[in-house]
């Protein structure tokens, strides 16, 4: 009897091992099939160039034009481990600057949340500041009058409720009634891989909230304004 207890107790153990030999190799196959089929991804893939840092492509739009520009502290041109801002860019370009519009937070990014923006001189490069957050949100015609063009660079994060799409969406309004053209200097959105939350509705429109979109979108501010 005790052959017997010992003959299937080895069996089972043998059944066992071959079991889990089978389950490893299933596992390892299937891992193997899974990265031949996955493509690698190139280093041309891996890298994304903003549209500040297409400078080539841009400046000879700001050539010769008055220009005016939404930014804020995000609006940046990285070289390595190092960046500089757009405006002080484009000023070492001799790019003509007329006038800053400052969105939510100002142009240097030190105000709080809700505080309203109040036009000024911006201390380092001396330029008129326009606040886009307290009285007015929308650019005036006077404000525009000697512009020819306006660019817009602040980086966003797909978040409905921030006001940086309402802003560009006024002065696109804006511009748009005086025959500005508006140049987008593209950034990715960070949240850009999935949507979520309820759709705005319509009754409820405001400048938290200027656009029928879900509380997360996987949209950036070119999407956007294509899309609008």
């Amino acid at each position: 009897m005790l052959l017997n207890v010992f003959k299937n107790t080895v069996l089972l153990f043998v059944l066992v091992m071959i079991s889990c030999g089978n389950v490893t190799k299933s596992k390892s196959e299937s891992l193997t099939l899974l990265d031949k089929e996955s493509p690698k991804q190139t280093e041309t893939e891996k890298n994304i160039t903003v549209g500040a840092n297409q400078t080539v492509l841009y400046l000879p739009i700001l050539q010769d034009k008055r220009v005016g520009i939404v930014a804020n502290q995000t609006s940046v041109i990285f070289k390595g481990e190092t960046n500089t801002h757009l405006v002080d860019s484009l000023l070492a370009l001799n790019v003509d600057i007329k006038t800053v519009f400052a969105p939510e937070h100002g142009f240097r990014g030190t105000a709080d949340a809700g505080e309203v923006i109040k036009d000024g001189i911006d201390i380092k490069t001396n330029l008129p500041i326009v606040s886009l957050y307290g009285k007015n949100k929308k650019p005036s015609v006077e404000q525009l009058k000697n512009l020819d063009l306006v660019v817009f660079d602040i980086q966003d994060v797909g978040a409905r409720f921030y006001t940086y799409i309402s802003s560009l969406h006024y002065v696109m309004e804006a511009c748009a009634e005086q025959n500005i053209p508006v140049l987008i200097l593209d950034r990715p959105n960070p949240n850009g891989h999935y949507f979520d939350g309820p759709i705005l509705e319509t009754a409820h429109k405001s400048f938290v909230g200027d656009a029928s979109y879900s509380n997360c979108t996987w949209h950036d501010d070119w999407r956007i304004c294509k899309n609008d």
